[in-house]
């Protein structure tokens, strides 16, 4: 999938499973993890927690306002 293009995010899902993913919700609120199952109108994301703690959640698609994938990380100057 090519970035920059704009498509809803429910057509996004296939390209971007089990890639690092960001998600808006509809409330405003947001969280990231890897995007690892769709189904019965629910996606489920793995998410880091504290440590060595991760976490498996499951989201309605309802509440979700969009999807995003990770961008690549491009080599930045050096902060000091």
């Amino acid at each position: 999938m090519e970035r920059g293009i704009r498509m809803p995010w429910q057509y996004k899902l296939s390209y971007l499973m089990g890639q690092p993913i960001g998600i808006s919700f509809i409330n405003g609120q947001g969280t990231s993890g890897v995007l690892c199952k769709e189904f019965d109108g629910k996606i489920q994301i793995i998410e880091y927690l504290y440590n060595t703690q991760f976490a498996i959640k499951q989201y309605d698609k309802e509440i979700i306002q969009d999807i995003h994938g990770f961008p690549s990380c491009q080599k930045q100057p050096r902060l000091h």
